[in-house]
């Protein structure tokens, strides 16, 4: 029992970083039904601003994660300007290739601008444990940041979402964008806001991910970047309470299979809850049937 446990709080650590990934995946296709495959690119990004804020400006962790937050979110806005917006209308596989050119664009550029090593993350608070249920699980202070921020980020942007103008007009735009042109909302504004949005959650998640495994690498957002598709699809891609909870699920899923099997089919499993749920339940768990497939 004491062993699930603390898998548990791994899982729940990892999922933390999924889900804030999943949701920027979410917020985009919500509103133009675009798989962003460059999102995992975008992390690798805000990680790398905060290792640069981090080690080179000697910027504390929070100051560097609002720089780094912001970095990324004009890289996204940037992306959606330059890639996205001039293939609004065309057909949605020009644009999911689009987006995997993005990818491989930002990936191979990275590899060229930050070179092919691994770098250090520099660790900005000293490694603490705490001992919990009698002393029989170790929680670490890392655990409890990572956790913290996640849940700070997720109530912001559902209240950003829910209370906001510009969390009316993402909601708007998202179920009719002619009739939310119609009703004077600028659709163009809104979905460069929603790119910011997502893009700076990646953000948060690649600097979390980078001081949870201690080192940044320009294809580090690769993989998470896949898993958090995963997680999206999970619970409902296009529906936010579905990434939190998708993001939550998949991270305890990897966390129980490498505790309790081996941590090299933690990637296959998720991949294969990709395909299950493709076949079983497309819309996710969250989401309602619908007669359209991701």
């Amino acid at each position: 029992m004491i062993f699930f446990i603390q898998q548990l709080l791994n899982g729940i650590t990892l999922g933390s970083i999924y889900a804030l990934i999943a949701l920027g995946y979410t917020m985009v296709y919500g509103i133009i039904l675009l798989i962003n495959f460059a999102h995992g690119e975008i992390l690798m990004v805000g990680a790398y601003v905060g290792f640069f804020a981090i080690s080179s400006l000697h910027l504390n962790f929070f100051t560097a994660l609002i720089l780094s937050m912001f970095a990324a979110a004009v890289l996204g806005v940037a992306i959606e300007r330059i890639a996205y917006r001039p293939l609004r209308n065309s057909t949605r596989l020009a644009a999911l290739i689009t987006a995997i050119g993005m990818s491989l664009l930002l990936q191979n550029g990275g590899l060229v601008v930050l070179g092919t090593d691994f770098k250090a993350f520099p660790q900005t608070m000293v490694k603490e444990t705490y001992w919990i249920l009698g002393g029989r699980v170790p929680v670490t202070n890392q655990q409890i940041l990572i956790l913290a921020v996640t849940i700070v980020m997720m109530v912001g942007l559902q209240y950003v979402v829910k209370r906001t103008k510009i969390g009316k007009a993402m909601r708007a735009v998202s179920y009719d964008k002619e009739a939310a042109k119609l009703m004077g909302i600028n659709v163009d504004t809104t979905i460069s806001a929603t790119f910011a949005i997502g893009s700076a959650l990646a953000a948060v998640a690649g600097i979390l991910l980078a001081m949870y495994y201690q080192t940044v690498h320009p294809l580090m957002g690769l993989m998470p970047g896949l898993k958090a598709f995963v997680a999206a699809v999970l619970g409902g891609i296009g529906i936010i309470p579905g990434a939190m909870t998708g993001g939550f699920l998949l991270g305890t899923v990897e966390a129980m299979v490498s505790g309790y099997w081996d941590s090299q089919w933690k990637d296959a499993i998720a991949f294969g809850i990709l395909i299950i749920i493709l076949v079983v339940k497309p819309s996710g768990l969250l989401g309602k049937d619908t007669t359209e497939k991701v």
